[in-house]
């Protein structure tokens, strides 16, 4: 098995690890480091590693001042808890800057908001939904998908937007 650690700068460590521990319903626990620090599933797999700007003088986290934050770069983490992360998405910002929708290639729920230091972060359900057995009419052309409620969930509840 390979495995792929993603290195984002960040102005604070400690802000940062709370807000991805907060965001990903993870116990509060202290980082290993106040220069980097690992955000691990329960498995013990690496989510995301958080540099400190210019800890260490690697060359393409040296400062943000170097290059926007993010620049190219999309974290897309799939979760098995979607309802619940926007829940929690929602609690540490006051806007989502993608609405809950289904991405027509990967059939999942879906949304997006940034980080604190301007990370465009995508989250998304871990499985497609089940299509439901409706009548041909009411199926989405896009992407055969039933079209949700406004408004509602992939479970068809409420969802709460930013």
């Amino acid at each position: 098995m390979k495995r792929t650690w993603t290195i984002i700068g960040v102005s604070d460590v400690l802000g940062s690890f709370k807000w991805y521990q907060s965001l990903f319903g993870q116990p509060e626990a202290p980082p290993g480091h106040d220069y980097f620090a690992q955000i691990l599933d329960t498995d013990g797999t690496v989510l995301l590693c958080l540099h400190k700007w210019g800890a260490h003088e690697h060359p393409s986290l040296m400062s943000p001042d170097e290059a926007p934050p993010g620049n190219g770069l999309l974290l897309f983490f799939r979760v098995d808890d979607f309802n619940m992360a926007l829940k929690r998405a929602c609690a540490l910002v006051t806007r989502l800057d993608e609405e809950p929708h289904v991405n027509p290639n990967t059939r999942t729920w879906e949304f997006s908001l940034r980080d604190p230091d301007g990370y465009y972060v995508t989250i998304s359900a871990l499985s497609a939904r089940q299509p439901v057995k409706r009548q041909p009419s009411k199926l989405s052309k896009a992407n055969h998908l039933p079209t949700p409620a406004p408004g509602t969930s992939p479970a068809g509840q409420e969802t709460r937007h930013c």
